[in-house]
């Protein structure tokens, strides 16, 4: 049986990769890195987007 690509559609900023953790430079005091999380402005981290339909619906 063939199989059925997905219908998601992949957000063309992040490339599907939502979410980085950018390293600050500093260390905790048990000596791990101290890291931020950043998220993709376009699909606030969803690695998704909105397809055209819903996207126009507030006309």
């Amino acid at each position: 049986m063939p199989q059925h690509a997905r219908t998601t559609r992949v957000c063309r900023d992040c490339d599907g990769f939502p979410v980085v953790a950018i390293t600050t430079g500093t260390r905790h005091a048990d000596g791990t890195r101290a890291t931020l999380r950043i998220a993709c402005p376009t699909c606030q981290g969803t690695g998704h987007t909105a397809s055209a339909a819903l996207a126009r619906t507030g006309r």
